[in-house]
């Protein structure tokens, strides 16, 4: 049985209350906030316009001012707390993901999950942030690199991970040094409004933190330019899609300032002669219809062998008229709604594109819920393609699959590499040099190349992040956390000497 429409907003209040967020923060605002899960609004949001933005980035310059002296070790007891909140209330934030977000509630607690392994991650980095002893041709000399914090961080996050994208970002900056401002999407400003609660929580338990070190401004385009345009914010970091970023980059590059850019995906998945074609239907199923289709590495674009097209593609026919799609809250569930009927409109027009073009469109319409009649519920759809059109070769952020077939593996790869984006992909396949080919530097492009699994899914210990229209950003693991530092190169004499490098002579004496 579906949850009552009249329980979606009381609901979203008792889990604010929960984790103690004031009623003052979303219930006389000017801006609405709508659930996807039945389409009616469950809160006012006030929102902070330029003027607030700027009292938030002057306030966490302050801050930035006071933390950047805390020792590292120090500063990541602070993000372990934070994680310690977190993983207290995952079930309750994680909840709130699905009712704001419409992710099904294994993906909202799931992303949770997510902040809770990047800040256990970011607290043992803030024991390891170093430098290299560089060799130095000048004899009695020593050359060494040193890593500083940079200031303020601004994160702009989209409504497809609300809080998971914060966490990335924040937990390594915090740990490496610096204040944050977060300013979430419109569509999604409840679990930045809970997550800051958390995170205060966690503050409280630490002790002595200085005040605005970490804040959210809730708004839409006006605070977000004012975040992008402020002097004081040496790194933006964005979340969104690459029209966005096209916007982001120059504006922060024209005052000298950083961007991180995780900017929009065509993922595609090559599936193989010697496939495991049990595997590869998994994996497919989960990256092509998880999320509903609104993830940035969303499988969008499926390269298929023609000798196993028909064999796989029966199969997967049969799985996406059969996949349970409905209230997001409720067991079984494995597709929930689009985010808002604009989405819906947006799909609607790719797939009639799709159609012109001689694609054959298998699912795509609407699926109305009786108990939910406002939420945009839609069957995912399957399209056989003739050829890798302008509509194939543009992200639309819907469960849309393209199928396309090939005869030579050449041709898959420069079918896979023949888009804009370059976020996510992934083959199936059992022929080692096929893997190996796909993973060079004669194969995929993309930031992420994975062998038989599929494009999405990333876990927080490898970087994420893409080239091309992607933006060439990278957060979370490996070594993302050197872009919320600045470089410095020290060389330091111990002799009496004063030798120049590369034999350059100067005698004054």
């Amino acid at each position: 049985m579906a949850v009552a429409v009249a329980g979606v907003a009381e609901e979203a209040r008792k889990i604010l209350e929960e984790l103690g967020v004031p009623a003052s923060q979303y219930e006389r605002g000017s801006l609405p906030v709508h659930s996807p899960i039945s389409g009616e609004q469950i809160a006012s949001c006030g929102v902070a316009g330029a003027a607030g933005t700027r009292s938030a980035i002057e306030r966490a310059q302050q801050a930035f001012l006071e933390w950047r002296k805390v020792p590292a070790p120090r500063r990541g007891e602070l993000v372990r707390l934070l994680g310690e909140e977190l993983r207290t209330h995952k079930d309750a934030l994680g909840r709130l993901v699905t009712i704001e977000a419409g992710k099904i509630l294994s993906e909202g607690l799931g992303e949770v999950q997510e902040m809770i392994d990047i800040c256990t991650f970011a607290a043992g980095l803030s024991r390891q942030l170093c430098g290299l002893t560089i060799a130095t041709e000048r004899p009695m000399h020593r050359m060494m690199e040193t890593w500083h914090p940079l200031g303020v961080v601004g994160i702009i996050s989209a409504f497809n991970f609300p809080v998971a994208v914060w966490s990335w970002n924040a937990a390594l900056a915090l740990v490496c040094g610096n204040a944050c401002v977060w300013k979430p999407s419109e569509k999604t400003p409840l679990t930045a409004l809970a997550t800051q609660s958390l995170f205060e929580r966690a503050a409280k338990r630490f002790g002595g933190l200085p005040d605005g070190l970490s804040s959210v401004v809730i708004g839409a385009r006006e605070e977000g330019e004012a975040l992008v345009d402020h002097p004081l914010v040496p790194l933006v970091s964005a979340t969104g899609s690459s029209a966005m970023g096209k916007q982001v980059g120059p504006r922060v590059a024209a005052r000298f300032g950083r961007s991180l850019l995780e900017l929009g995906g065509n993922n595609a998945a090559i599936v193989c002669p010697s496939a495991d074609l049990e595997l590869a239907l998994r994996g497919i199923a989960f990256a092509a219809m998880g999320t509903a289709g609104q993830r940035c590495t969303t499988l969008r674009r499926l390269i298929v062998h023609e000798d196993i097209a028909e064999k796989l593609l029966d199969r997967l026919k049969n799985v996406y008229a059969s996949v349970p799609i409905g209230d997001p809250r409720e067991p079984g569930t494995l597709v929930g709604p689009l985010i808002d009927a604009r989405a819906f409109e947006a799909m609607q027009k790719s797939l009639a594109e799709a159609s012109e073009q001689g694609g054959e469109v298998i699912g795509g319409e609407r699926v109305r819920i009786d108990s939910l009649p406002d939420g945009f519920y839609v069957r995912p759809a399957l399209v056989e393609m003739p050829a890798q059109t302008e509509t194939v070769r543009r992200e639309t952020f819907a469960p849309i699959l393209y199928v396309l077939r090939y005869r030579d593996f050449e041709d898959a790869i420069r079918l896979h590499n023949a888009v804009p984006q370059g976020l996510a992909s992934s083959i199936f396949t059992n022929d080692l040099r096929e893997a190996e080919k796909f993973l060079s530097a004669e194969g995929s492009d993309c930031g992420i190349a994975n062998v038989n699994i599929g494009p999405s899914g990333a876990e927080i210990g490898g970087a994420f992040g893409g080239e091309k229209e992607t933006g060439g950003g990278r957060e979370s693991g490996s070594d993302s956390w050197k872009a919320y530092m600045r470089r410095a190169t020290n060389t330091i004499n111990y002799g009496s000497d004063l030798p120049l490098a590369q034999g350059v002579r100067f005698d004054i004496g």
